[in-house]
């Protein structure tokens, strides 16, 4: 287990609320972890007068600070969460000036893959709760535009929906047919063992790494494939937020679980660098160097 590498592809990191990106990248690198993905939190959390660009810069800047003052290797993922949207609609901005202001979140998240500095456009989609059916109109509209600016980069988007079954995980594969983009580029986060491709339709599930989630999707894959070639990657969608410790999984489960799984055979090792390696590389267009 030591020799192979672990990823956690949706890790979030917060010096304000939370412990802060070294003290997490130090507990995800003892628990066996080698990389973090890690998408910037919303503007809210930084401060109310925080803009979208100042949480993205925010982002990267402690990215940077994990891949200088720690052996883990960390990468942004830079974006507007959906909730963004409904905050400022709540707060009497309308949803025309909400939407004129999202999209220009979106393209300054995609200037900042081009630059080279994030390699990815995310979390965007939409909200987890009900809205309107005119904002959710809005939300499926700039899911649609984060996907076209992510095509013209050529960098994956990360989505941040509902729970979400064959039937979204359908809907945003067509999305992604009109944008030009590829389907393995759209990765949901925070997903269940959708991990069959009448299932996901061929997008990227991140699935959160609970036991019951990770087992279920494996023994799906086994079931059904014999080449050992495992589509998926995982998560803890970790908050590091002081008022709510471990939440959503801890940082140091995707190791904990990945070596679980090593342990009781339902895993080989080439399975979980397949995971861990070859998936990241392949969708995130990086070279992790192992």
């Amino acid at each position: 287990m030591e020799d192979i590498p672990v990823t956690d592809n949706h890790i979030h990191v917060d010096p304000i609320h939370g412990e802060g990106p070294v003290a997490v990248a130090t507990k995800f690198k003892r628990a066996g972890g080698s990389v973090m993905i890690s998408p910037n939190k919303p503007t809210w959390t930084v401060g109310e007068s925080c803009t979208f660009k100042e949480a993205m810069e925010l982002g990267i800047k402690y990215v940077d600070t994990i891949n200088t003052e720690t052996d883990i290797k960390a990468f942004a993922v830079v974006g507007a969460h959906p909730a963004e949207l409904s905050r400022r609609v709540k707060e009497g901005l309308g949803l025309e000036k909400g939407e004129k202001i999202m999209r220009g979140a979106l393209e300054t998240a995609q200037k900042l893959v081009l630059d080279g500095r994030a390699v990815g456009i995310g979390e965007v989609g939409r909200p987890h709760y009900e809205v309107s059916t005119e904002e959710l109109q809005v939300h499926n509209r700039l899911i649609n535009y984060a996907m076209e600016l992510a095509k013209d980069a050529n960098c994956p988007v990360q989505l941040h929906t509902e729970t979400s079954g064959p039937a979204e995980f359908k809907e945003f594969a067509k999305m992604a047919d009109e944008a030009g983009l590829k389907r393995s580029q759209v990765i949901k986060h925070f997903s269940g063992p959708m991990v069959l491709d009448e299932e996901n339709h061929g997008l990227t599930p991140s699935l959160i790494a609970t036991r019951d989630v990770v087992t279920e999707g494996v023994e799906k894959l086994h079931l059904k494939l014999s080449n050992g070639k495992l589509n998926f990657i995982m998560e803890t969608d970790y908050m590091d937020d002081l008022s709510r410790p471990g939440a959503v999984l801890g940082p140091k489960t995707v190791p904990r679980r990945t070596r679980e799984l090593l342990e009781k055979g339902i895993i080989t090792e080439d399975e979980a660098y397949r995971i861990h390696v070859e998936n990241v590389e392949r969708i995130y267009h990086v070279d992790l160097g192992f």
